[in-house]
């Protein structure tokens, strides 16, 4: 999904749009960590799968409502993260490039969790994003997904509420921008080289990792 100067939103669009479906799968409740109390460095730190050591790294900006993103991650995420970083041999970070509201919204829900619960929700999510993105109320979907993971709607809202919160997830779009010149949606960085976009299958993907040593 693009995001140009012509069409992007703005940072006060971002944060006004307020508008995320079905329960968790009940074999997932069990593996996220409860959310502990939020703050602006525990909501941007880095969320990595994979080992410090391993020969390569990318970093995949994405959006939680982008329909690219969640195609990636149903189709061609389980196997990279059973075969690449399972073995040790990649490093996965997922960084937040929210192209509307909800998604920023879907954003701060998936980073109230510590990285297991994180990527577990984020998972979730893009498997099930058709659902709760076209839900007639997607924000009380998002606020439903975020109950079985231990926050509750109060303190969901209260996130929601917190201005500097939703501003340090658009800056951190605003980095990618700014460090990478990202565009569009999913777009990945490998060890700090070379700038890919668009999603891929397996191969194409591993493929481009090839000159990296994978």
């Amino acid at each position: 999904m693009s995001f140009s100067n012509k069409s992007s939103r703005t940072r006060r669009h971002f944060l006004q749009t307020s508008t995320a479906a079905a329960a968790l799968a009940p074999s997932l409740i069990s593996s996220i960590a409860k959310a502990e109390e939020f703050s602006i460095e525990a909501i941007t730190a880095p969320r990595r799968l994979g080992s410090d050591d391993a020969p390569v790294k990318v970093i995949e900006f994405y959006s939680m409502t982008c329909s690219h993103c969640g195609a990636f991650h149903r189709e061609t995420w389980p196997q990279i993260k059973k075969d690449l970083i399972e073995t040790g041999r990649l490093q996965f970070e997922l960084h937040p490039f929210p192209l509307d509201g909800l998604a920023l919204r879907a954003h701060v829900l998936c980073r109230l969790l510590p990285n297991k619960g994180f990527f577990a929700m984020a998972e979730l999510l893009l498997k099930e994003q058709s659902n709760w993105v076209r839900a007639a109320d997607p924000l009380q979907e998002l606020t439903n997904y975020g109950r079985q993971a231990g926050i509750s709607e109060e303190k969901f809202n209260a996130v929601l509420r917190n201005r500097p919160v939703l501003e340090a997830i658009v800056q951190m779009r605003q980095d990618a921008v700014d460090d990478w010149n990202v565009s569009s949606t999913p777009s990945f960085v490998i060890n700090n080289e070379k700038v890919l976009s668009g999603g891929r299958n397996y191969d194409d993907f591993v493929k481009e990792l090839s000159a990296f040593g994978i």
